[in-house]
């Protein structure tokens, strides 16, 4: 385990609406969906996690963990990673189409070049 994803939990429809805000406000927006109807939002309360970057050789993943209280999101390596190198997940974003879809420059030599 490297660190905890943390933040808010929110239903689908609350985060969806609080993202449209977020945007409206011009504000970077942090969210990441456990399951089909939930989300943590760590756009205002959430840790450091919020800020690992993707990409398309991730040195990290994400689990989510379930217990009796709710969920957790674990970020673990996936292997060694060297004094200074960042932290990088594959977000594992849903497919997008023309203009929605944004450019991935993580470098690695198997780029997808998009990240949705």
């Amino acid at each position: 385990m490297v660190i905890e994803y943390n933040g808010t939990i929110l239903r689908k429809e609350v985060a969806i609406m609080k993202e449209k805000i977020y945007r409206s406000q011009n504000r970077a927006v942090f969210m990441f969906r456990i399951d089909s109807e939930h989300v943590v939002d760590a756009t205002r309360t959430g840790g450091l996690a919020r800020y690992i970057n993707h990409s398309c050789a991730p040195n990290c993943v994400a689990e989510v963990v379930t217990f009796e209280r709710g969920h957790k999101i674990i970020i673990s390596c996936v292997r060694r990673i060297a004094k200074g190198e960042e932290l990088c997940l594959d977000y594992q974003l849903d497919s997008a189409e023309g203009q929605h879809k944004t450019a991935c420059h993580c470098g690695a030599p198997e780029c997808r070049k998009w990240i949705n």
